[in-house]
């Protein structure tokens, strides 16, 4: 098995189920090999650590652990390189563009000299995983009762670390509802 860290774009026009399109580094190995099977793309969103004391059951029997919330998707399907200059710096600018959309001053690639992109063009390769099937994973406190539910929200909002607003929202959504008299 090799694995890279990559960021992909999807392309929905591409194979019945879209595809996660992106490029690597020429000298990264993982492009040269063969394909063996399918291509398995890991895509995570918001997780956080939840500790045991937002827990309302921690006072009642004290059996309690921290866990990990998280959610995530594995995509599988068929890798495709790519290795033509035109696919790399279509998918090169598609990335950046939407990257630099929100900024005041947005680069562009245009910006650089044509010689130095050409250049950066043949120092990578391009990615293509049209995908076959994707499995959705989250673990969101849903084995919790409700109070720790409430805990483990209240306990994200107060400590305000990177993930924990949307791993809050997360938790909420996706808590059992509860049934009716």
């Amino acid at each position: 098995m090799l694995a890279t860290l990559l960021p992909f774009e999807y392309d929905p026009d591409a194979g019945e189920h879209g595809a996660l399109i992106g490029h690597m580094a020429r000298g990264n190995d993982q492009w040269r090999e063969p394909v063996r099977g399918e291509a398995m793309v890991i895509v995570r969103g918001p997780e956080a650590y939840i500790s045991p004391t937002w827990y309302a059951t921690k006072t009642e029997h004290h059996r309690v652990v921290p866990t990990w919330d998280y959610v995530a998707a594995h995509v599988y399907g068929q890798l495709v390189v790519h290795d033509d200059p035109a696919w790399i710096e279509a998918q090169m600018r598609r990335l950046t563009d939407r990257h630099e959309a929100a900024g005041a001053e947005p680069w562009s690639v245009d910006q650089a000299p044509a010689a130095y992109i050409a250049g950066r063009l043949r120092a990578v390769v391009g990615v293509e995983v049209v995908i076959h099937r994707v499995e959705a994973k989250f673990k969101l406190s849903q084995n919790q009762p409700g109070q720790n539910i409430d805990g483990v929200v209240r306990g994200l909002e107060a400590r305000g670390q990177a993930h924990d607003a949307a791993v809050a929202a997360a938790v909420r959504a996706h808590a059992p509802q509860p049934s009716g008299p």
